[in-house]
């Protein structure tokens, strides 16, 4: 005996219409941003998504970088530090965290600002998730060619 299929009425409701004219457009505007931000790195992470989640990358775009990412009242290198010590903090977010390294270096953050910042998150996140955060940048700045200038 199959279950009967269980629906809402916020199940039904245009919010989860990703196709809709209002949701295109603020999937519109989050790649815009998006590629602001993170160039290529960024749309290469929602195209990924096309064939397992569309919807997923969908969100990722409209919400976190349409409706959030580009709110007044944080700039760019500010909201790209705390995003960087958040998911240091969190832990397991290394290929999240390298695409943010490299948005943190595209809007100007330097590797020696961007390294401080992990090692500041290492006294409330833990010495793991520092590291682990630590070696991931190392990977972005040899990628890149960039440098720190660390004092020990």
């Amino acid at each position: 005996m199959s279950e009967p299929a269980i629906s809402s009425p916020a199940m039904n409701s245009a919010q989860h219409d990703v196709t809709s004219t209002d949701n295109l457009d603020r999937r519109r505007h989050g790649l815009d941003v998006l590629a602001r931000i993170d160039g290529d790195a960024g749309t290469s992470v929602i195209n990924s998504l096309a064939d397992v989640s569309p919807a997923l990358g969908h969100h990722v775009a409209a919400f976190a970088f349409g409706d959030i990412y580009d709110r007044p009242g944080l700039d760019p290198r500010s909201r790209q530090l705390v995003t960087i010590g958040v998911l240091t903090a969190l832990g397991g977010c290394e290929p999240q965290l390298k695409v943010h390294v490299g948005a943190a270096l595209n809007v100007g953050l330097s590797p020696d600002e961007i390294v401080e910042a992990m090692l500041h998150a290492a006294v409330y996140a833990g010495f793991p998730r520092a590291l682990n955060a630590t070696f991931a940048a190392k990977e972005v700045f040899e990628n890149r060619g960039v440098h720190t200038t660390q004092a020990p």
